[in-house]
């Protein structure tokens, strides 16, 4: 890669290193696995890096080579771990972002397939709107708001989440979803 082009990588690395870690904290629900997705989605950019600079929108190549790097990863990841609700280590309170219940939050993403988690994900917590989830997930907005319904259909039956938050998670049954 000449020069130029490496010097443009390192600036949007540095420039979407920490929106790119809280989305993949959010699919993943684990810091360390977080790091270990964006570092692999940013290596798959890199050797892909001149396609990605002449993409329309490049932010969103790369977001979705993370997005279809976490499904991969979760295929692997039935066979070899055991999801427990036990953990070795207590959590310390993230003092950050007090608003959200984050344990109650990322098991119940943890619920939802994977494409459905990363539709809720961009959509909720990203704040982005369909037509851009969409053009993350290389998909049609029309799949984006079925996965969107049948996603927030599962957390209301879940139950979990619903009086969490500040009005940008999923609102309670009867209330629809913002558009």
């Amino acid at each position: 890669m000449k020069t130029s082009a490496e010097a443009d990588f390192r600036e949007y690395v540095t420039g979407r290193w920490p929106r790119m870690l809280r989305t993949a904290y959010l699919l993943t629900g684990n810091h360390h696995d977080a790091e270990d997705l964006v570092q692999a989605a940013l290596a798959k950019a890199y050797t892909r890096w001149e396609r990605v600079q002449r993409a329309d929108d490049p932010d969103a190549y790369v977001w979705r080579i993370m997005i279809n790097s976490n499904v991969d990863r979760l295929r692997g990841l039935r066979v070899r771990e055991w999801p427990t609700t036990r953990f070795p280590d207590s959590q310390a309170a993230d003092r950050t972002d007090q608003v959200v219940d984050r344990s109650l939050l990322l098991e119940a993403l943890g619920r939802l397939p994977a494409r459905q988690r990363a539709v809720v994900v961009l959509r909720f917590l990203e704040d982005r709107s369909e037509s851009e989830v969409a053009k993350v997930l290389g998909t049609r907005v029309g799949t984006v708001r079925s996965h969107t319904a049948r996603a927030l259909a599962k957390l209301r039956r879940d139950g979990a989440v619903l009086g969490l938050g500040d009005g940008r998670t999923p609102a309670p049954s009867g209330a629809g979803a913002r558009r």
